[in-house]
This record gives structure tokens, C-alpha cells and sequence, in this order.
């Protein structure tokens, strides 16, 4: 029997994967539990449309990432903090603060938890860089740099 799986199924398949599996395993166990649907005529055209939807999303988010990462790329973002006299931040600079700087000098819009800082967080003034996650195929590097809230201005 050829079922339409809806969910991951160890040593079977994936979701929206088409199977053949053993009429007794797709009717006492697949079907009853919503882990499959039967192969119908119709279950298949509606299987065929959403895996056309889901492509047509996936090249939209890719497009999309492709675009903001030309803009970001070789940006840099000045980040103003509290520290010591030594250079020392109050506190630290995160992936959040890196995010929100971003939108600020530069009008750019990035989820913060695709930031990723090397470490975890900066706690000294100077020049960093950050890798934003945009896309499995898009990674692009943001210079920061963190200076002195009290520093003059150049």
C-alpha cells in the first residue's frame, strides 16, 4: 500500500515523503496514529501542490537573504558603551545590542539569534567582527566596533 507520510518516521521516510509500506503496518499503525494518509488520486495532487508551495517559499527566503546579504556585506557598526578607564565594558555587548545597532545606523532588520558573536559576549572596547546567519547559504561578516560612551568624537 503507497501511503503519504505526515510526519518523520524512523527507518521510513520523511514527511511528505510517498512510501510503500505493508497494508497490515499502514492500517493498524501509520493511519491511525496520523503518522501517514493513504496515496489516493487526490491525497497526491494535494501532496505534488504543497510540495510546489513550499519550493516557490523556500526560493522567496532565499532571494530574500541573498538581497540583505549584499547589503550587509562590509557594513560596519559602531557600538557605544559604559567602560572604565582601562577599556573595560559595563556589562557587555551582545548579539541583541549588535541587532539593534544594526537597525539603527543602518535600517536593517536582522532577527538577533541569527548574530553570532565569536564568543559569547564582548566586554572590551575595540574592533570585532560577527557572522550573520542569514540562510544555509548565506553568511556574511559585520565589523563592529565598540567604542567609549565618554570617547570624543572624531
Amino acid at each position: 500500500m503507497e501511503v503519504i507520510l505526515k510526519q518523520d518516521v524512523q527507518n521510513l521516510g520523511y514527511a511528505d515523503d510517498l512510501v510503500k509500506v505493508k497494508d497490515g503496518y499502514a492500517r493498524n499503525y501509520l493511519i491511525p496514529n496520523l503518522l501517514a494518509i493513504p496515496a489516493t488520486p487526490a491525497n497526491k495532487k494535494m501532496l505534488a501542490e504543497t510540495i510546489k508551495q513550499r519550493a516557490f517559499k523556500a526560493e522567496k527566503i532565499r532571494k530574500e537573504a541573498e538581497f540583505l546579504a549584499g547589503k550587509i556585506e562590509g557594513l560596519s557598526v559602531k557600538i557605544v558603551a559604559k567602560a572604565s578607564e582601562k577599556g573595560t565594558i559595563f556589562g557587555s555587548v551582545t548579539n541583541a545590542d549588535v541587532a539593534e545597532a544594526l537597525m539603527a545606523q543602518h535600517e536593517i532588520e536582522v532577527d538577533r539569534r541569527k548574530i553570532a558573536l565569536n564568543g559569547e559576549h564582548i566586554k572590551e572596547l575595540g574592533n570585532y567582527t560577527a557572522q550573520v546567519n542569514l540562510h544555509k547559504e548565506f553568511k556574511v561578516n559585520l565589523n563592529l566596533e565598540v567604542v567609549a560612551e565618554n570617547a570624543p568624537a572624531e
